[in-house]
């Protein structure tokens, strides 16, 4: 979702729609960008979608927040904050054996879906959508150190016409 720290942690339930092609509308009903209180939709892919159906079916109903702490295996009835939020993705980088795992941050993830949708060859507007930027500026930050070689052809598109 290219979603903030602030903007996940104060998810709720009911900001998620279940779409029948197997994704998520979530709503972020509030951000950084956004502090009128506008909001913005934001889309997942059908993994996430069942990622999240997963979590909600073990963490359990009613809850207030989307998202909440653990505690001895059970979860637990109150919101988490940002900072939990980072310490979870150092613990889980540093699982998965990444170098630097220490220096990972909420606003990596964002980061790398930047980068990643970039090279996977959506456009600048797309991303600035899908990450709630409102500058291209700010974007460009994002994706300066993206590995992304626009000389790159690939092999199906030598054979398509080329429009004059």
């Amino acid at each position: 979702m290219l979603a903030r720290r602030s903007e996940l942690v104060a998810l709720r339930d009911d900001d998620l729609c279940w779409r029948s092609d197997g994704t998520l509308r979530v709503t972020i009903r509030r951000s950084k960008t956004d502090q009128a209180g506008l909001g913005r939709y934001v889309f997942t892919s059908c993994e996430t979608a069942r990622v999240v159906r997963r979590w909600i079916d073990w963490r359990g109903p009613d809850f207030e927040f989307l998202f909440c702490p653990i505690y001895q295996g059970q979860a637990v009835r109150r919101d988490l904050n940002s900072v939990t939020v980072r310490r979870a993705i150092q613990k889980g980088a540093a699982r998965a054996g990444l170098e630097f795992s220490g220096e990972f941050r909420g606003h990596s993830l964002r980061v790398g879906a930047a980068q990643e949708l970039l090279c996977a060859g959506h456009d600048t507007v797309a991303i600035m959508r899908a990450g709630g930027w409102k500058s291209v500026a700010t974007l460009a930050r994002y994706l300066e150190f993206a590995e992304h070689n626009v000389w790159d052809i690939q092999s199906s598109d030598l054979n398509r016409p080329i429009r004059t």
